[in-house]
């Protein structure tokens, strides 16, 4: 059985965390966040399991919890501003047809740059040397005010053209005392996106990546399975408007996580003691690729084994607002 933790508020409103063992989810004892039962981990040298085993107090209805909307995303920091969200795209095997669709009129029908870097993955993402592999494309979503959690809204900017969602699974990670990243496991996410301001120009994908994104409930511990399959759906007005099979986990990958993971930790800058970090691996099922546009009120979900709990979202449109007026000093 997978091990999984999760965070949520009880019924006092005080936080806790939860682990999934055998016989049914129990509250953990002496810790309220997985950020502080990840440290109390690294500094005791056993692993998130042994320590989140070690804890383990009494039974919590996690059912009542998502129920009554007191489920929380799996990890977050004290400080948001130390927690990086970010992401690598083109990593999936068929993650290129939808991107290249977007690009291949400005590039006049040649191959374009988003079919170049497939391609690069498909023949160096997967090193069997012991060697890094080709870097992937990669890109920055935020900081932790940028996620949301289960049930919560997905807010989108004024401004935006669209606001799509892109079923992914989502590395997580802490920066430990001696700058090493370690893994504390793998979480459900939905790394939402502005595929119009994308598809104007390949050189925006920066500006259509700067939205929020959103987690699942669970943290699953230990590795990923190889084979990760799931369903992305959008429900509006109570009707499922569109729905697909997804896939993840390496074999539907053109790069090997380690390699994903490499190319992001190479940067002295991501490996701050104390920071976390939540990177997307990228996804090749999308709505907009099917001609699909959202509306204020839609609802994401996205739900996949080993994961049990569904993620959803309902996109809410943010006010207008001047906040990018700058004014001298």
């Amino acid at each position: 059985m997978a091990f999984r933790l999760v965070q949520f508020r009880d019924g006092a409103g005080a936080r806790g965390v939860a682990a999934f063992l055998e016989n049914g989810a129990v509250r953990l004892d002496g810790v309220s966040t997985t950020y502080e039962l990840a440290l109390a981990a690294i500094r005791q040298s056993i692993s998130l399991e042994a320590a989140a085993r070690a804890r383990a107090g009494a039974p919590v209805d996690l059912a009542a919890a998502e129920g009554e909307g007191r489920l929380l995303g799996p990890i977050d920091h004290p400080d948001p501003a130390h927690c990086y969200v970010t992401g690598t795209g083109l990593t999936h095997l068929g993650s290129a047809e939808g991107r290249d669709k977007m690009h291949k009129a400005a590039a006049g029908g040649t191959l374009t740059d988003s079919m170049r870097m497939f391609n690069m993955g498909l023949e160096g993402g997967k090193p069997t040397d012991g060697k890094p592999g080709v870097q992937p494309e990669w890109f920055y979503k935020g900081d932790g005010s940028s996620l949301v959690g289960p049930g919560e809204p997905m807010p989108s900017p004024h401004f935006a053209l669209d606001g799509s969602e892109e079923p992914e699974i989502a590395g997580i990670y802490l920066i430990d005392d001696q700058g090493q990243p370690r893994r504390l496991g793998f979480a459900l996410g939905n790394e939402f996106s502005d595929h119009i301001i994308e598809r104007g120009n390949y050189l925006w994908l920066a500006h259509s990546k700067l939205r929020h994104a959103s987690l699942g409930a669970e943290l699953l511990v230990g590795e990923l399975p190889a084979d990760v399959r799931g369903t992305s759906k959008i429900v509006r007005n109570g009707e499922t408007i569109w729905e697909k099979p997804f896939l993840s986990g390496e074999a539907n990958m053109s790069h090997a996580i380690a390699n994903l993971e490499h190319h992001h930790f190479k940067y002295a800058l991501f490996r701050r003691p104390g920071d976390l970090h939540v990177h997307f691996f990228g996804t090749a099922t999308l709505s907009f690729s099917d001609g699909v546009k959202t509306q204020e009120g839609d609802v994401f979900e996205v739900l996949a084994a080993p994961f049990t709990l569904p993620l959803r979202n309902a996109l809410q449109t943010l006010p207008e607002d001047d906040a990018g007026r700058v004014i001298p000093l």
